[in-house]
């Protein structure tokens, strides 16, 4: 019997079946051995086999996924969270302000998204707001992400034609939704997926900061066929398994220059004839995406 994992808790699953139904299901002992570097050996996403032995589903094995997105586990530095599986885009939601979405993480995410072959597109939420800080961070985000090759969309989740226009997105594709705490990504579900029922907090106006509203990354179904998979908010996000000589593959704007580098190892910060530094210099390259590939460079390199 085969399914997809749409639900996970910890202990349990819920499976979606291949005639519409969901089952509850354990996980064989065996299959938490697979890979120890991985604090969750089943997510959501996963298509796996299932055993129905004395009334009770149990997991069998998992199938090889197509692709994974994966950050590194909180104070366990050899482990790393896989926090889903299988996704045909990812939409990264992001707030110009209430929440402010750090540009360190857009870009740690849109990295992790290439490292894995992930397309991925960015929602950028609450176009609503008018103050002047955050109307000028909004035209800088719209400006510099299309120029790299990303879609990025200014959109609110509370306008009816905006949220047309995100079904057309999504329409028979499995999506994964991330950003962090605040943006939206509970009301987008909700406006999506009426049934849905996702609780929505208020942002903290005290500390500017979503409060976590999604415990458990979990997958919804759509009438047209789009499955959408909801992420817990995240603060932030650390690389794994990301070679130094192989980061600047992960930024487009980097990838395009490569060839043009003296040495083939050219990691872009003080080698001679280095095509990536001298397009920072003529001004072809953000400053800021600059610094944040720095700082994944100087992550991996530890």
């Amino acid at each position: 019997m085969k399914g997809i994992v749409s639900k996970s808790t910890g202990s349990w699953y819920k499976v979606l079946l291949t005639d519409g139904s969901e089952v509850d299901a354990r996980l064989r002992g065996k299959i938490r051995t697979l890979n120890l570097k991985s604090t969750n050996p089943v997510v959501v996403g996963d298509e796996v086999l299932l055993d129905f032995v004395e009334e009770e589903y149990s997991i069998r094995e998992v199938c090889e996924r197509h692709n994974c997105i994966v950050r590194k586990s909180h104070n366990l530095s050899k482990q790393f969270q896989i926090i889903a599986a299988n996704i045909d885009h990812a939409f990264l939601i992001i707030s110009p302000a209430k929440p402010h979405t750090p540009m360190g993480f857009i870009d740690r995410f849109l990295a992790s998204a290439e490292a894995y072959h992930i397309p991925i597109s960015i929602l950028l939420n609450k176009k609503d707001l008018n103050s002047k800080k955050a109307e000028s961070h909004r035209e800088m985000l719209m400006e510099l992400y299309p120029t790299i090759g990303y879609d990025i969309y200014n959109v609110s989740f509370l306008d009816d034609a905006d949220i047309a226009k995100i079904k057309d997105l999504v329409a028979d594709k499995c999506v994964l939704l991330a950003g962090n705490s605040g943006v939206g990504k509970s009301t987008l579900i909700n406006a999506l997926l009426p049934d849905s029922n996702q609780k929505v907090s208020a942002v903290s106006a005290s500390y500017d900061k979503g409060r976590h509203t999604t415990t458990f990354a979990q997958m919804f179904v759509g009438a047209n066929g789009y499955r959408i998979i909801d992420t817990p908010g995240i603060k932030d996000f650390g690389m794994v398994d990301m070679q130094p000589s192989l980061v600047s593959h992960y930024f487009p704007e980097m990838r395009a220059l490569l060839a043009g580098c003296k040495f083939n190892d050219c990691v872009h910060t003080e080698e001679p004839e280095c095509k990536v530094v001298e397009a920072l210099h003529n001004g072809e390259i953000s400053p800021s995406r600059y610094v944040n590939y720095l700082g994944i460079l100087e992550e991996v390199t530890k």
